[in-house]
This record gives C-alpha cells, sequence and structure tokens, in this order.
C-alpha cells in the first residue's frame, strides 16, 4: 500500500507545493523550527532517561516518610 510513497519523484512533488504554499521566505524559517523542535524532543527524551527513577516509599514530605516507616508492607509468603 504505501510502497512507493517516498520515491524521489513523490518527494519532489510535496516540496514543490510546499514551495507554493508557504513560498520562498518562509520555507527555510519553517525548516529550522522543525529541527529545533526535532533536537528538543531527543533532549527530553535523553534526559529522562537519565533521571533515576524516584522510589515510591519516599516522599518529600516527612510525615508521609514516618507513615511508610511505621507500617511496614506486609510480606505475601502465605
Amino acid at each position: 500500500m504505501f510502497e512507493g510513497l517516498f520515491q524521489p519523484m513523490h518527494m519532489l512533488i510535496i516540496l514543490v507545493i510546499a514551495l507554493i504554499v508557504f513560498g520562498p521566505g518562509k520555507l527555510p524559517e519553517l525548516g529550522a523550527g522543525l529541527g529545533k523542535s526535532i533536537r528538543e524532543f531527543k533532549k527530553a527524551l535523553s534526559d529522562a532517561e537519565k533521571q533515576p527513577m524516584l522510589d515510591n516509599k519516599t516522599t518529600n514530605n516527612p510525615a508521609e516518610n514516618k507513615k511508610a516507616e511505621e507500617f511496614p508492607p506486609a510480606n505475601k509468603s502465605a
């Protein structure tokens, strides 16, 4: 179904339509904006992978931490 979608002739037609719709002055600006958004998206993904996963038991609220210490999780070895 999509076998010939990205043939050179199709890409040329898409480029000509984009040139007609946006004009020659706006096209470089659109390309720069698209490139910047892709770079920011990749950076956000890599930053999210580098952050350690937060433990569910510890929070920033000391009262909640104390509750977690008072009532440890029950063992399910029945």
